[in-house]
């Protein structure tokens, strides 16, 4: 299904029985249909709404680099034109930097029962000073390779040196998604979660490397009501790694039957 809010067409779905809502908030470059092991998860207790966001799967673009707080000024008309006055938030990722600048807003639109987050993004890795200096001396080299003289020298080279920079997300992502993504990484959001009030659930890959398990612990210790719950032999899709231990935590948190 598709709705348009200002102006951009927003692919969407909507399954399960539960008179509750869940919202399924996606991590970076994926699809909702990455999803549907969590909603089939929660289907029995809940109506449960997966949807790309601007820029991911089958929904349009942003027409401007947007950061994190754009994405949840976006949700949270997203959230008015369904018509959803409460639910249960669930973040992969990119979408737990999204639940993090939602849950602690001073004004919200709708109300936030309580949050999943799986393998959250939100905070910064401190960066040692070898890679520091790493960092700073790939800058001079774009810099100097980005020159016109130089470039002209030999431009297929620079080009592809170019383009195996960066992680495979942002090679992947198109010229204005990358600048959403460098938006987002670049802010670290550890200071807002000990101002998130809602019981708080985190499920976490041991082997994650994306948003490595220590991030979680960080979670657990400064959001008050948390707990941590860790997939064991997983990655950063800790959900479809181990379906079935994912789907005995949703059981036993939300007492499905």
């Amino acid at each position: 299904m598709e709705i348009v809010i200002d102006g951009y067409n927003i692919n969407y779905k909507i399954s399960g029985e539960g008179e509750e809502y869940a919202v399924v908030l996606q991590g970076w470059g994926t699809e909702m249909a990455l999803y549907d092991t969590i909603a089939a998860c929660i289907g029995q207790k809940f109506k449960v709404v997966q949807f790309d966001f601007p820029g991911f799967g089958a929904s349009d673009e942003p027409r401007e680099p947007w950061d994190v707080d754009a994405y949840a000024d976006f949700f949270e008309k997203f959230m008015k034109t369904l018509g959803i006055e409460k639910a249960v938030l669930f973040g992969h990722s990119y979408g737990g930097r999204v639940i993090i600048k939602l849950a602690t807003r001073q004004t919200l639109g709708f109300e936030i029962d309580r949050i999943i987050l799986i393998d959250s993004a939100g905070i910064m890795p401190k960066r040692s000073f070898w890679m520091k200096l790493k960092v700073m001396r790939y800058k001079m080299f774009k810099k100097f390779v980005s020159l016109k003289p130089i470039h002209a020298i030999c431009p297929n080279l620079i080009d592809e040196w170019k383009n195996k920079q960066g992680s495979e997300d942002y090679r992947n992502a198109s010229p204005m998604m990358k600048q959403c993504m460098v938006k987002a990484i670049n802010e670290d959001l550890t200071h807002l979660l000990p101002m998130i009030e809602q019981e708080t659930l985190l499920i976490w890959g041991d082997n994650d490397t994306a948003t490595p398990i220590s991030d979680a612990h960080v979670m657990e210790e400064k959001i008050p009501n948390s707990g941590l719950a860790v997939i064991k032999g997983t990655g950063h899709y800790s959900f479809l790694e181990q379906p079935a231990v994912f789907r005995s935590i949703m059981n036993s948190y939300f007492q499905i039957k």
